[in-house]
């Protein structure tokens, strides 16, 4: 039986931020992970509070999960890729939490609207596979009126070139707004999905706002502003498939 305040090694790793939990088996089976100066295969072995736990020699810290989401304001950059950019959105959430955690999804400095960050890389690697359908509804406002007959193509799906057409769950003109105004639900796609689609169709995107992200939604999450997570929308999260 594990002791009290005990974590299971391979998801020690994971919190630390370095992969996945499924990748740490795979370290943890290669010996590249030492416990106290000793390697370690066992997939269960547990690591108590002031173990020394090192991967490929650099000591690693197993941070709490953390859930933050931010109504992302027009010229942030959001990259998957770690490192330094100008006006990075990492400044917005500097004072959530002492350590790193990552957006989601990658967001251009244009578009704005719902961003997670976590530093759960089990369901951030959830989140992002292609197999997993996500909910994302965008406000979209276009440089002229959507016609009906393009909206009649965008159901029936554009082809984007030879090998690739793309598809949208839903659109629909957003009530009380000029028709230029749109809002579309997409699921396994990303942001740019809604870029290439009218720009098939010979429409400008002008502004592209992110106002629903799964179950998560803007309200009372002003433009430019954090908040953490509750359980209950963390639960709801890992329940997706």
């Amino acid at each position: 039986m594990a002791e009290k305040n005990t974590i299971r090694l391979n998801k020690f790793v994971a919190n630390s931020g370095l992969c996945s939990r499924r990748e740490a088996d795979l370290h943890i089976s290669l010996g590249t992970v030492k416990v106290n100066g000793k390697v370690i295969t066992e997939m269960g072995y547990q690591v108590a509070p002031g173990d020394d736990v090192r991967f490929d020699g650099q000591r690693i810290t197993a941070d709490k999960p953390t859930y933050v989401l931010l109504n992302k304001p027009k010229g942030f950059l959001a990259s998957v890729k770690k490192g330094t950019y100008k006006k990075d959105v990492m400044e917005l959430i500097d004072r959530a939490v002492p350590f790193r955690i990552d957006p989601i999804q990658a967001m251009d400095r244009s578009t704005t609207g719902l961003l997670l960050f976590t530093n759960d890389q089990e369901l951030m690697a959830k989140l992002r596979a292609p197999k997993t359908r996500v909910k994302k509804i965008y406000q979209v406002i276009l440089d002229k009126n959507l016609t009906a007959d393009s909206i009649e193509k965008i159901k029936k799906g554009v082809s984007i070139d030879r090998h690739q057409k793309l598809f949208v769950e839903e659109i629909s003109f957003v009530r009380g707004e000029p028709k230029r105004v749109i809002g579309v639900e997409i699921h396994d796609q990303t942001y740019k999905a809604v870029n290439q689609i009218m720009e098939s169709l010979d429409y400008v995107v002008e502004q592209l706002d992110l106002v629903t992200y799964a179950h998560l939604t803007k309200k009372d999450l002003p433009r430019g502003r954090w908040r953490h997570l509750s359980d209950q929308e963390i639960n709801n999260l890992k329940m997706l498939k």
